[in-house]
């Protein structure tokens, strides 16, 4: 059976208690009322409240991935995954994962990485700090852009599918939110081809302290940019 998944829905998890009910019943009602083949997997990366239970009792899939950093997590579970194809989001409920057909649509059109664009699908009030959209993302994807040769609007969506086999293939190993910012420059310099879809930007369901470090986790995306292979 798990040869034949089709599509497997990723979510890297680090504490998320407060929100990962609502994203693992909204993926799985992706796949059920579309008839995708498929499962959720949840890439744990060292939560010790009460996600793994939570996943576990929803249906999920948990794999325990030891290295800590997003980039670790993704690479994990990508590794670990079963479908054919990989749909990645965060597990803060600020991604919509019933767009799950959409971007598996584009896939089957062999697109190799399709990329979600919160800025044409649009950015809920208080979805994104306001340095973010005006500022850091539209100038990293600019740089992206043109360092990548690559029309993407988004750099830094974290709702994106790409062929797991050709993900694999690539050898990613960016540990951090970098991650973000290699996968696209990697699919990019292996030609394959690549595409964008408006998806929308929601509020995370938390209510705390996000994961990431705007400053530091810029400077390592720049970093990438400029000096990564």
């Amino acid at each position: 059976m798990e040869n034949n998944l089709e599509l497997t829905i990723l979510m890297p998890c680090y504490n998320e208690e407060k929100s990962i009910t609502f994203c693992v019943d909204e993926a799985m009602q992706a796949l059920a009322d579309n008839n995708i083949c498929g499962e959720v997997l949840i890439a744990d990366n060292g939560s010790t409240d009460k996600s793994v239970t939570i996943a576990k009792s929803l249906g999920a899939r948990v794999v325990h991935i030891e290295e800590k950093g997003y980039g670790n997590a993704l690479i994990g579970g990508i590794k670990a995954a079963h479908g054919k194809y990989v749909l990645m989001g965060d597990c803060d409920g600020s991604y919509i994962f019933a767009d799950a057909p959409r971007f598996l649509e584009k896939l089957r059109e062999n697109y190799s990485l399709v990329m979600g664009n919160r800025f044409k699908g649009g950015i809920e009030k208080g979805a994104m700090p306001f340095s973010h959209k005006y500022l850091g993302v539209p100038v990293l994807s600019l740089l992206g852009r043109l360092r990548y040769k690559v029309k993407i609007g988004d750099f830094h969506c974290g709702l994106r599918a790409f062929d797991r086999e050709k993900a694999l293939s690539l050898e990613l190993k960016c540990s951090g939110m970098e991650f973000a910012t290699e996968i696209i420059a990697k699919f990019a310099k292996a030609k394959e081809p690549i595409c964008e879809i408006p998806t929308k930007l929601r509020p995370d369901h938390r209510n705390g302290p996000t994961h990431l470090r705007s400053i530091p986790d810029g400077l390592r995306h720049l970093k990438f940019i400029f000096f990564g292979k």
